[in-house]
């Protein structure tokens, strides 16, 4: 496999049928909504993809991506970096029952009018899902990390009430 630039789209089947291999990098900067979820610019994609047919006969895109991404530590509120890493295989699905029939080994992707699948989208997708839910640093390397920390006051237990069905259980016991 030699190292060139992925594409931006590409024809699933005809890469598959020619078992075609991409490894190279994505610009960071063209990954515009992963770009908004950082708190700066994300740092290129690495990424490895391998089109082939499967033994059932299954169109697949296989691959790998890694980038660092600059987050905010929800702990301390500093900047900090992150490998994010994603491994995903997709196969291309024209209608509801190819999805239901593909194996879970696959996820379904729609291609557009023309037959190809817009991989940088596909990519940025893939990384904008694996990103942390709340980023935060190891807790060893936060500055924060070693402290408790309080939000509000915990109110003490008010008095006990008396029962209003008690009256009840006194009828019932009658």
């Amino acid at each position: 496999m030699q190292t060139v630039k992925i594409p931006v789209s590409i024809d699933p089947i005809r890469a598959a049928a020619s078992k075609l291999s991409y490894e190279g990098l994505v610009p960071g900067v063209q990954l515009k909504r992963l770009n908004e979820l950082c708190a700066g610019d994300c740092s290129d994609v690495a990424v490895s993809i391998e089109c082939g047919v499967d033994i059932q006969g299954i169109v697949y895109l296989k691959g790998k991506a890694v980038t660092e991404l600059t987050l905010i530590c929800q702990r301390c509120m500093t900047l900090f970096t992150t490998e994010v890493t994603v491994d995903f295989c997709f196969s291309p699905c024209g209608s509801e029952a190819e999805i239901d029939e593909l194996p879970d080994a696959y996820d379904p992707i729609e291609c557009n009018e023309i037959g190809e699948i817009r991989l940088h989208q596909l990519i940025e997708d893939e990384l904008i899902v694996a990103m942390p839910l709340i980023p935060m640093h190891a807790e060893e390397s936060c500055s924060k990390g070693d402290q408790d920390v309080v939000v509000g006051e915990i109110e003490p237990a008010q008095e006990e009430r008396p029962n209003p069905f008690a009256v009840l259980e006194k009828l019932k016991s009658k």
